[in-house]
């Protein structure tokens, strides 16, 4: 069903766009730069995150950091990571596919500028072996996402 629902939203708003579906599992950042072919910073890793009373979708760079302090100053409250089945019923993708297209619920979406370092990025689509190829500026066109800097490159947390 998530799956599904990415593929509807491509079909709709960007039918240049295709929905690549692999035989591995693309479920975290090495995995999904792995089966891509592509370095893992350019994976555009998609994190659920409660802000306050707010939950939030965020899209950073694969290698990027959350920065807590970046991100309190930037949203008013300490960030935290909902469980995997609030996770689920929010956006109706499953960990490790959560992506910012086909939501479930409306949302809203930040895209750190740890992105910006990337011509090409490949954030997932819906499922924990898909994605999409495409350019920084036409995630934020096809999302509505509002640029932040809430992270820190760099290798550490897992996507």
């Amino acid at each position: 069903m998530s799956l599904q629902s990415v593929k509807d939203f491509f079909a709709s708003h960007a039918p240049d766009i295709t929905v690549l579906e692999t035989e591995k599992s693309s479920a975290t950042v090495a995995m999904a730069a792995e089966a891509h072919g592509v370095d893992p910073d350019q994976i555009a890793k998609t994190l659920c995150i409660r802000a306050g009373e707010e939950v939030i979708l965020l899209v950073a760079a694969g290698m990027a950091r959350l920065d807590n302090r970046k991100f309190r100053d930037r949203f008013g409250a300490k960030p935290k990571m909902p469980e995997a089945e609030e996770v689920l019923a929010r956006t109706g993708h499953p960990v490790g596919g959560v992506c910012p297209f086909g939501l479930a619920t409306p949302m809203a979406i930040y895209c750190d500028r740890s992105l910006q370092a990337h011509a090409e990025i490949l954030p997932a689509a819906g499922a924990g072996n898909s994605a999409v190829r495409l350019t920084p500026d036409r995630l934020i066109e096809l999302t509505g996402a509002e640029w932040v800097d809430v992270c820190q490159s760099g290798s550490g947390m897992a996507g």
